[in-house]
């Protein structure tokens, strides 16, 4: 077998379906098996996921970890390659798990890559301008990441910018070498698995891809007022990650927001398809989204130097992650 795609699920809804028609209707010369991990689910996912033609293994809420639960799903795997999914990604094209493995072969050296994210035509503005901005950044051709001498000295001058961009990792659409896997595993983590694996395997040696040809559907339509706690999970994640997180300063927490909001107003105002009220009402959404996001990224640093009774009171009153664990 070539690859084992792993696709954690729980109540994946009608979306899950379309999800798993395009990962079944993959054009490729490579074999692969799709393994989905149900943690739960009690719209009909497990039922729709074996009636196509998944391997399913059940499991309990209480059981699910970000990270110990992609384990589980490679474990149970014989491919070569190892491709995450979540249940809300939808491959791009007929042609994106050949794409994902032609670029991990390219280099035995080369021990995970990730897809371009496109947004759903539902997505909010400042999401999409987000995701089209970061994959910008990688380019679009295939491109491979490593740590040699000189990146090296990037990654411990610029430690929260060039990390960040260097160990990008994404397991919304991620293929991961099983010989390197066994050796590195995934941490058992509550979030964040995906970017620690990055960094870890680049420390160890290895390298990365980035496939923009491996492009995944993936974006979200949340609630305004759910973004402060996702914020504050997101900031919290990257903090423990790279184990430093910046001092506080009121006038650099206005000037960010203030900013942030100039240069989404910005992507905003640049929209042709919109009306002038509509352009409006999505100036005040990303200036209140904004202040969420910095006033997360203050209590996410409160946390890292937090005791750990402060860190459990911290996560109960602001944390979606802790939240969602407790149903």
């Amino acid at each position: 077998m070539d690859v084992s795609i792993v696709i954690p699920v729980k109540n994946g809804g009608a979306l899950f379906k379309q999800v798993l028609e395009a990962v079944f209707s993959q054009k490729t010369t490579y074999r692969y098996e799709v393994i989905c991990v149900d943690s739960g689910s009690t719209d009909g996912s497990v039922e729709l996921a074996k009636s196509m033609g998944c391997m399913v293994h059940e499991i309990s809420a209480e059981e699910f970890g970000h990270g110990k639960t992609r384990n589980l799903g490679a474990s149970l795997g014989r491919g070569e390659f190892i491709v995450f999914l979540t249940q809300d990604a939808m491959p791009a094209t007929e042609h994106w798990l050949q794409e994902l493995i032609d670029a991990m072969k390219t280099d035995d050296a080369i021990a995970g890559g990730f897809g371009k994210h496109l947004p759903y035509p539902t997505c909010n503005l400042p999401d999409q301008q987000m995701l089209e901005e970061h994959f910008a950044r990688y380019g679009n051709e295939n491109f491979v990441h490593w740590l040699d001498e000189e990146h090296r000295k990037m990654y411990d001058d610029d430690a929260q910018g060039y990390q960040q961009y260097l160990a990008f990792f994404s397991d919304n659409c991620s293929c991961l070498r099983r010989s390197v896997w066994e050796k590195i595993p995934y941490d058992d983590v509550d979030f964040a698995e995906d970017q620690i694996w990055a960094k870890k395997i680049l420390e160890a040696g290895y390298k990365k891809v980035y496939c923009p040809n491996a492009a995944v559907y993936h974006s979200h339509d949340y609630p305004l007022r759910s973004y402060a706690k996702r914020y504050y999970d997101d900031f919290k994640a990257v903090y423990k990650v790279y184990e430093k997180a910046p001092k506080f300063s009121l006038y650099r927490f206005i000037r960010q927001i203030l900013a942030d909001s100039r240069y989404q107003c910005g992507y905003i105002r640049r929209r042709s398809d919109l009306t002038f009220v509509q352009k409006c009402r999505w100036y005040w959404y990303a200036f209140r989204r904004n202040i969420m996001r910095q006033t997360a990224s203050v209590r996410a640093a409160e946390y890292l130097a937090a005791d750990p009774q402060t860190r459990m009171r911290m996560d109960r009153r602001y944390s979606q992650q802790y939240l969602q664990k407790q149903r």
